[in-house]
């Protein structure tokens, strides 16, 4: 019996003496529903974890006007200190660094010259850290997947609520060019009523195997060799939520996960590494590609699909479905019953006329801007400005807490879904009720 079902068994045990209900922490604390924190002048950031991913936000967020570095903790000077010449680089003065071991985040998030804390390190350290860094009053932003259990799924809302700190996964894809767009023809109802969507992400990444003795391939790896589930599902879904209103106006019911046998790595690893290496005497368990189908309260359905080894090309499907039409990505196509043939996809420049009608006004005015020299497309770039303004403005942001915990508790259901022959669960409602009221994510300008 996990926490949440044993406060349950407890609540109703006390109710049957005629003692007062057992509720947990979160249940006693204000919802983080459209939580809005004073405004800031200035954005202060501390980041942890400074490698691939966390350097690049270090020199993107020096590109935004607000913002002001003022410490950095990573594993290794060497990494610490490349970002910290990056900000001298750019006219800042140099940042804090802090090196000494994986709890030295702890002692950086004790100043107070930070509002806000970046989080760009291995999965597993994404929840502890950010719960240690709302409760020492800053507002945790972390990469994807924001948990990888149930558990760590409900102490990043529980927390949350307690504090009233922001707590936002960092979904870059959903400031893409193309789902930026989607949304806004999704909420002008150019598909009509939404029916089903499919998300993925596929990504043969296997070469990251080589990245030893330190790097992505050095922690992710060992999870293929531990798990068998969707083990990063956020890419893909994020998107698809948002079109639907997933956690405003709906929420996913239940799922039932399958995954094929495991193959590709254990060849992969024979293919290109000697005998005694550790990646040859691994058992990898996680399937090559895993399924995912997920039914929404509202009767809608997802599919999420995973496969990071298979050779095969780059995509997250994207695709939307509604009664008057659909759009699917990769490459990008749409057909909308009255306006295209139905016989057969409109595409590649035929859609120009689609994008300068529905180009979302957020990435018309933040893509355009010389400053924006981001990565994957323009899409981080765009979500660290809106995230700055949000922020300078006393703004709701447009990913929340709930949005974190249920986007990224697939994974730990996908897992415990393919265990037991694909059986069905419930997915919780983090909200507790509040997506029935909560309005879905606008277009903003």
């Amino acid at each position: 019996m996990n926490r949440r079902e044993f406060l349950k068994s407890a609540g109703a045990a006390a109710l049957a003496a005629g003692m007062p209900e057992v509720l947990s922490a979160g249940e006693r604390q204000k919802s983080a529903v459209g939580l809005a924190a004073p405004k800031l002048d200035k954005v202060r950031v501390g980041f942890i974890g400074v490698g691939a991913r966390g350097s690049g936000h270090v020199e993107q967020m020096l590109l935004l006007d607000g913002v002001e570095v003022n410490a950095i903790c990573d594993l290794y000077q060497d990494l610490a200190d490349r970002s910290a010449n990056a900000c001298e680089q750019k006219g800042r003065k140099r940042p804090a660094t802090y090196v000494n071991g994986k709890d030295e985040y702890k002692k950086m998030l004790q100043r107070d010259d930070l509002d806000i804390v970046i989080i760009a390190t291995p999965w597993e350290e994404h929840t502890r850290m950010a719960v240690d860094a709302m409760n020492n009053g800053k507002h945790a932003f972390t990469e994807v997947p924001a948990a990888i259990t149930v558990d760590q799924c409900w102490h990043l809302v529980e927390t949350c609520e307690k504090t009233q700190k922001h707590c936002m996964m960092l979904e870059n894809v959903c400031y893409g060019r193309e789902e930026l767009m989607v949304l806004n023809m999704c909420r002008q109802g150019v598909f009509g009523e939404l029916l089903h969507g499919e998300a993925a992400y596929i990504h043969d990444l296997r070469g990251q195997m080589h990245d030893l003795p330190r790097g992505t391939g050095s922690w992710r790896t060992w999870h293929y060799i531990k798990r068998n589930g969707n083990l990063y599902p956020t890419h893909g879904l994020g998107p698809i939520c948002q079109y639907m209103g997933i956690n405003r106006g709906d929420r996913m019911d239940f799922l039932s996960s399958v995954s094929s046998n495991s193959r590709v790595r254990e060849i992969y690893a024979k293919e290109h590494f000697p005998e005694d290496h550790q990646w040859r005497k691994a058992k990898f368990i996680c399937g090559d590609i895993n399924t995912t189908i997920v039914r929404t309260v509202m009767g809608r359905t997802i599919m999420i699909q995973w496969d990071e080894q298979l050779p095969r090309p780059y995509s997250r499907l994207n695709l939307i479905q509604g009664t008057k039409g659909v759009w699917g990505g990769f490459p990008d196509r749409i057909v909308v019953e009255g306006k295209t043939s139905t016989e057969g996809w409109q595409q590649g420049r035929d859609l120009q006329t689609w994008y300068d009608a529905y180009d979302h006004p957020l990435w018309k005015k933040v893509a355009s801007d010389p400053a924006n020299q981001g990565g994957h497309g323009g899409m981080d770039f765009v979500m660290l400005w809106r995230i700055v303004y949000c922020l300078r403005n006393g703004l709701p942001l447009d990913q929340d807490v709930y949005d974190a915990a249920s986007w990224s508790v697939i994974s730990p259901l996908s897992e415990k879904s393919v265990a037991n022959r694909g059986r069905s669960l419930d997915v919780p409602d983090f909200t507790r009720g509040k997506w029935q009221t909560t309005k879905p994510l606008g277009i903003v300008s």
